[in-house]
């Protein structure tokens, strides 16, 4: 989890600008709501919704589409020590202020489309802890196939954000939804030059009077935008420098078309899958996935290594190989099922120790250029676009000088996933490493790329 408060400086909206952030791409049309048709929007608190969505919304309506604004909590945590406001007090007033900002939404004229919203008053910062309640007011209303749903970045920072992120993202990949991500606590905290993702979001562009109207809403939530009092306690939440990155013309995207997969659905997918069946991927007793092994192992540019990674170890079939080769092997899956099957099967190893991370945000905890070599092995296309660019950058930033990178990925289509084996290793060969071992069949491409250094290359 990142950890920051709203009271450090953080990013400067002119660090974003110039790294490029108003230069992405526009939304594709899928990502937009369909003409009169439904938008749900999911906030954690009264004033995520306007900061993040409020163009969207703008933009909905006018098009006569139907949206429903669903918001956790009331909010009365943002001044925990406030000396003239009970968390009562705040509840109301946010809830105010929350109906406040939606008005100032509406566009004038005839043909706007209906907006709605409820408040669903669960604790401030508790979010985690009532994801059914929440469930089931998204299920609730998320009925029709056209529907799309717009959430905050399940990556955002702030615990409740992340929770409810998370969320919206199993629910429409179970129901084949269209899901908009809107960063918010992302710019504060994020470093455009440490932080990849971004550059694989989308904008959407707003014209004058979106701009307008947001700005409107955004001063509607007072409570957070000015001092509830002259005390210390009660200063404003959010500062000037912070409400910059929302005074853009365009609201940022992370979007994941309806009936695809990333890493939101990594776990309870391969739990299933695992669960099914000791061998769901045919690795014991599969004369191709033996092979495949051996010439893995032995593409190894060197005979040992002191520290390895495996990504995507699974039941441990390749884990178990890789430890005869390297002093200590730290395997991560995402499933807990495949890593009970995976511990008996490195048992007696002595050398492999197992962790459960769904990846690339639940990196383990190593420190940088530690190691020597990390296997990417069968996983790169169980990522979108920008997860894949973080869990590269974070593969390199492991790596120990002359360390090694190993990729092996399936050539077929990936039904119900965004990448293929080919955008993998095309993504890789971008991090400037340099190609060792190459080998290609009609099945699967391996790869060995190092890293400059003063490693053992």
């Amino acid at each position: 989890m990142v950890k920051f408060t709203h009271e450090e400086t953080g990013t400067l909206e002119s660090t974003w600008r110039r790294a490029g952030v108003d230069g992405l791409a526009d939304l594709p049309a899928p990502a937009l709501p369909e003409p009169g048709g439904p938008l749900v929007v999911l906030s954690a608190h009264p004033d995520d919704e306007t900061l993040g969505a409020a163009g969207l919304i703008h933009h909905a309506l006018r098009a006569g589409c139907r949206v429903h604004v669903i918001v956790a909590t009331a909010g009365e945590g943002s001044h925990p020590h406030s000396p003239t406001h009970a968390p009562l007090d705040l509840a109301r007033l946010r809830t105010g202020e929350l109906e406040d900002a939606l008005n100032a939404l509406r566009p004038d004229g005839s043909g706007a489309g209906l907006l709605s919203f409820e408040l669903l008053s669960l604790p401030d910062g508790s979010v985690a802890g009532h994801l059914a309640e929440i469930e089931s007011a998204l299920r609730t209303v998320a009925r029709a196939e056209n529907t799309l749903v717009a959430a905050p970045y399940r990556h955002d920072g702030h615990i409740d954000h992340d929770a409810l992120g998370t969320l919206a993202a199993h629910v429409c990949a179970e129901l084949g939804l269209g899901l908009l991500e809107y960063p918010i606590w992302y710019w504060h905290w994020a470093a455009p030059g440490r932080d990849a993702e971004w550059t694989r979001w989308h904008t959407l562009a707003l014209d004058p009077e979106a701009v307008r109207v947001k700005a409107e809403a955004m001063k509607m939530h007072h409570s957070q935008v000015a001092p509830l009092s002259a005390a210390p306690q009660d200063a404003a939440l959010l500062q000037d420098s912070f409400l910059e990155h929302f005074r853009r013309a365009a609201e940022t995207f992370r979007f994941t078309p309806a009936g695809l997969r990333d890493s939101a659905t990594a776990t309870a997918t391969f739990d299933e899958l695992h669960a099914g069946t000791a061998d769901p991927w045919h690795f014991l007793g599969n004369s191709y996935e033996e092979r495949k092994r051996a010439l893995t192992i032995a593409s190894l540019p060197r005979p040992r290594y002191s520290t390895a990674m495996e990504l995507g170890c699974s039941i441990g079939v390749l884990s178990r190989e890789l430890a005869k080769h390297v002093d200590s092997l730290l395997a991560v899956d995402a499933s807990e099922v495949a890593l009970r099957s995976a511990a008996r099967r490195v048992a007696e190893t002595g050398n492999v120790t197992l962790h459960q991370a769904v990846l690339p945000h639940q990196w383990p905890t190593i420190d940088p250029a530690s190691q020597e070599l990390v296997v990417v092995s069968e996983i790169g296309y169980f990522l979108a676009s920008d997860e894949l660019d973080v869990l590269l950058g974070r593969c390199l930033e492991a790596l120990a000088p002359g360390g090694h990178l190993l990729l092996c990925h399936w050539l077929h289509p990936i039904h119900g996933w965004p990448l293929d084996g080919e955008q993998v290793h095309a993504a890789a060969n971008k991090l400037g490493l340099t190609s060792v071992v190459l080998h290609r069949e009609k099945d699967f491409l391996l790869e060995i790329l190092a890293k400059g250094g003063d490693g053992h290359g």
